[in-house]
């Protein structure tokens, strides 16, 4: 098979009329020809996300690969993180295996902290030793990020076990320090950890570049940080990528990476340098079994309609076309549905908090005051990371009550691993619903149950919908309409077809914002965050309110 375009050729740094050769899946020859024809638009090496979690798309992995491929992307560096954290190494092969069934270039880290602290209830454990078992697995192509910097900084044993397997397997390791800077970030990389995807700020992304550090730029559903972090691509070509980190199934129907190579080509970035970023560096750094337009290579490409516009009119994986004109030529394929959902469905009562709210462990006391100073998280809107505040709250029958007209909303965690617990309580602003709640089970890193709403029989409602369901996302109008999601593979992935849970997602996230008053971008991803504690400022768990700083619980309100 021959193909006639202009070719990108990143290696050389020119563009240039040429006749490509396939055979067997790969590119036996390069000629350059005079000229093409008119319409042969541009031909350049596919896009790669350079951190992924594939479950946030709440797709597996072959539907994932069938709306991606859309976009010229040809290949991920996924961290199965989530789905470890339900179902453990069982998890982790669910993933192995519904990828392999489709020729889209997925390369699967090893996971490094599950659970991601000793500060909430997981599905599973995995130890030092079963992280290196993963390791030696032939399609595991990295350790993923080491969120436990704390671990590192304290040489932990168990941390350091885990990260000098990977070095001795020769795969390299991910990082995670949002906010860290000055000698604890020298000493964490320095431990032989060589990237980072939590950088917020440019100056943050500019220190840890200085220390060799390769910068994932990120812009996906929550965290979006390619504003504060795009000058990097001019300084340091060589140690920037791209990802989305979590990409939910709308904002995948609408665009993957190639959606920041336009932005950062709008800011003047060189166009050599930007496709290194989305193409180039993260096939070196991992490893990638991903061709890069050369010969010999795979031939896995894509053809655009012009170096301004960048829409893709074809993606080719192995020398197959894999999507031409924004439809997907991979098969729909059935997955299979492993879960662990044990909670029992709960009542209003079980999410009232007291006057005082006690820390984790000690006897809970009543007060009679007719306001209770309470420690707020505060959402933020774009961002991961959350602000902390103190704020007075109303108090009747020795309860605290939640403010809606503030936006001072409850926010609880149900455990979704043992059929009993009590969840945990505390208040939170920055949704702005004027009624309601809303739920979810995707909640990083542990996934229990969290929620957010104006009153406890609204949240117990929201709650109850994602038990039945054994997992999903909801959202009810505090008055008998509940809607829910269903997401049966772990209770973070669906089996529908990813342009169908698209829709069905994008009507239940309008119906937030209209009927409900939500007033964030993405509110069930912003959602999803809030129950992770290794993410400044202040989190809740399903066993209480948790300040990263002091990494450890504090209480919710004043005695």
């Amino acid at each position: 098979m021959t193909i006639i375009s202009n070719l990108v050729d990143l290696h050389q740094r020119r563009i240039y009329p040429a006749e490509i050769s396939i055979e067997g899946g790969r590119i036996t020859r390069i000629r350059e020809t005079g000229s093409v024809p008119a319409e042969a638009g541009y031909l350049l090496p596919g896009f790669i996300d350079s951190h992924v979690h594939i479950e946030s798309s709440m797709l597996p992995p072959a539907e994932f690969a069938r709306l991606a491929v859309v976009h010229g992307t040809v290949a991920t560096v996924s961290d199965p993180h989530e789905i470890a954290n339900v179902l453990g190494a069982e998890g982790v092969a669910f993933m192995l295996d519904d990828a392999a069934r489709v020729p889209f270039k997925f390369c699967f880290g090893a996971p490094s902290c599950v659970p991601a602290t000793a500060f909430e209830t997981a599905g599973a454990v995995m130890d030092a030793v079963a992280v290196e078992k993963l390791l030696q697995h032939p399609a595991i192509g990295y350790l993923s990020e080491m969120m436990n910097f704390p671990g590192v900084l304290h040489g932990d044993a168990e941390v350091l076990a885990k990260i000098a397997a990977a070095r001795r397997l020769g795969k390299p390791v991910d990082g995670h320090a949002p906010g860290l800077r000055g000698d604890d970030a020298s000493r964490y990389f320095a431990a032989g950890i060589t990237t980072d995807h939590e950088c917020f700020t440019y100056e943050e992304g500019l220190e840890k570049a200085r220390l060799g550090v390769k910068i994932l730029i990120r812009e996906g559903s929550a965290a979006r940080n390619f504003e504060a972090l795009w000058p990097l691509i001019k300084e340091f070509p060589g140690r920037v990528m791209f990802c989305s980190d979590d990409k939910h199934p709308d904002d995948l129907v609408r665009g993957h990476i190639n959606e920041l190579v336009l932005r950062a080509l709008n800011n003047d970035c060189d166009l050599f340098d930007t496709l290194r970023a989305a193409c180039l560096n993260p096939v070196g750094h991992y490893n990638l079994s991903v061709g890069l337009l050369r010969e010999g290579d795979p031939a896995d490409f894509v053809r655009v309609a012009d170096l301004h516009s960048f829409r893709v009119l074809e993606t080719w994986l192995d020398g197959q076309k894999a999507a031409e004109n924004g439809q997907s030529l991979l098969p729909r394929l059935d997955s299979a549905a492993p879960n662990r959902f044990l909670a029992k469905p709960k009542m209003p009562a079980d999410f009232q908090l007291p006057g005082f709210s006690a820390q984790p462990g000690q006897a809970a006391t009543r007060s009679h005051r007719p306001t209770a100073n309470a420690r707020i998280i505060e959402a933020l809107d774009g961002q991961i990371v959350t602000g902390s505040f103190w704020e007075e709250l109303p108090v009747s029958d020795g309860l605290i009550s939640p403010d809606p007209l503030r936006d001072m909303l409850k926010i609880t965690v149900v455990n979704r691993y043992t059929p009993d617990s009590k969840p945990a309580v505390g208040f939170v602003r920055g949704f702005g619903l004027r009624q309601g709640a809303l739920a979810s089970s995707v909640a990083h890193d542990s996934h229990n149950i969290v929620a957010v709403g104006t009153d406890d029989a609204a949240l117990c409602a929201a709650i109850n919908a994602i038990i039945e369901a054994k997992g999903g996302i909801s959202a009810t109008d505090g008055t008998g309409g509940t809607r829910v999601l269903p997401l049966p593979i772990a209770g973070l992935m669906s089996q529908s077809d990813g342009y169908t849970l698209a829709r069905e997602y994008s009507l239940l996230d309008t119906w937030t914002k209209e009927t409900l008053g939500c007033r964030l971008r993405a509110p069930f991803m912003v959602l999803s965050f809030l129950a992770l504690p290794v993410i400044p400022h202040l989190k809740i768990t399903d066993l209480g309110l948790f300040d990263v700083e002091r990494f450890g619980f504090v209480p919710v309100a004043e005695e």
